[in-house]
């Protein structure tokens, strides 16, 4: 099959949503909407990238909300959707085919990118379609006739085209009216845009009670697991940091970065619970930036690459292993100082301290280790 690259418009303000941010950047089930479209679009075996148009005040929140995905390319929006459509188009390259789609439809079923790329093989471009169900009247103060609406369709994205008709339709566009969506385009240049059968999963998030309804339509909440655990030695003439404070001991741990194996043990259990490697992976004792460095940032970097899996940390528990220091009297302060790096409520946080009975390393006061359980959850979207 021709190249096909998908192009997602976001650009709008999107403030009927609510949220204090344009919709396309709100975060639904812990994953912003241009990430959901993002995700489902490159997903398909026959896209072989993505082009995102976005305000040009919007990037720093397009990158956030993409980070860790690799984009062909981003174009900066215009004052009108086909204008920013257009700008688009113009950074494509040398695609044959295009998936345009509204970054305010988060769900992309891969069956309607088949049908719409099969569709192109007989014509110019292609649209998702669903009948409308409602009785349609016209307005006024009083119910005004009733519309048939046996001839009526409800048109979605993603759009496809081929990429020669449909910027040649953009080129000779001259109507004053703005258009809604780019079908219309393609029609007014005289080629026939073939309909194909879309999805109720392809529903335009609008107001801000729609994003319930999309969260409804992800389904079940999966839960995961994952597990972490940690060891430094104690060593004279260290600083003693466990738990994200540092503590007052005759002994520090000893280590390349600040040695707080706490920390290090939840950052692991977050990573393990997003299959996302280890601490090793992400700041390895190799690179001299992390010499020093204060755990605070890998426990952190953990939890962005949690909500970036689109999952949500539901529950931390960590279990510290020593004979000296006490942890009793720092555990509420630990837990708070957890609480606060994760954003979580303290409910949400557990730390336990144990001994080993003076057996072992810990038990001779050698060093100090332990042992991390976190508990995440996750939608996925329901078939």
């Amino acid at each position: 099959m021709s190249k096909t690259v998908a192009l997602i418009v976001a650009a709008g303000q999107g403030t009927r949503a609510g949220g204090g941010v344009p919709k396309q950047f709100r975060r639904l089930a812990g994953k912003a909407l241009v990430a959901h479209a993002y995700d489902g679009l490159v997903a398909h075996p026959d896209v072989s990238g993505v082009v995102v148009v976005t305000g040009e005040d919007q990037r720093g929140m397009l990158e956030e909300a993409l980070a860790g995905r690799a984009l062909l390319a981003t174009a900066p929006g215009g004052a009108t959707r086909r204008l920013s459509v257009l700008t688009g188009l113009e950074a494509i390259g040398h695609a044959e085919r295009v998936l345009i789609h509204d970054a305010a439809r988060p769900f992309v079923p891969a069956e309607v990118i088949d049908r719409l790329l099969s569709a192109l093989n007989d014509h110019q471009g292609a649209v998702p379609v669903l009948p409308v169900a409602d009785t349609l009247a016209q307005s006024g103060e009083m119910l005004g006739e009733v519309v048939n609406r046996s001839a009526l369709l409800r048109v979605q994205t993603p759009q496809a085209f081929r990429v020669e008709a449909i910027r040649a339709a953009h080129a000779s566009w001259t109507n004053e009216s703005e258009p809604t969506d780019d079908a219309q385009m393609l029609r007014a240049v005289g080629y026939e845009v073939a309909t194909i059968l879309g999805d109720v999963r392809l529903e335009k998030i609008t107001q801000a009670q729609d994003f319930a309804a999309a969260e409804a339509r992800l389904g079940q909440r999966i839960f995961r697991t994952g597990m972490g655990l940690d060891v430094h030695r104690l060593a004279e003439g260290e600083e003693l940091w466990l738990g994200g404070l540092l503590i007052p001991h005759d002994k520090g741990l000893a280590g390349h970065s600040d040695a707080d194996v706490a920390l290090h043990a939840l950052t692991d259990a977050l990573l393990g619970a997003v299959g996302a490697g280890d601490i090793g992976q992400h700041f390895p004792p190799s690179d001299s930036r992390w010499r020093g460095a204060s755990s605070d940032r890998f426990l952190q970097h953990a939890a962005a690459l949690v909500a970036q899996a689109g999952a949500r940390i539901e529950h931390v528990d960590l279990t510290i292993v020593c004979e000296a220091p006490k942890i009793g009297p720092q555990r509420d302060a630990m837990r708070a100082r957890i609480a606060e790096l994760l954003a979580l409520p303290l409910p949400r946080v557990s730390v336990k301290a144990t001994t080993t009975e003076r057996l072992g390393f810990t038990g001779r006061g050698e060093g100090i280790s332990a042992q991390a359980v976190a508990t995440v959850s996750q939608y996925e979207v329901s078939p």
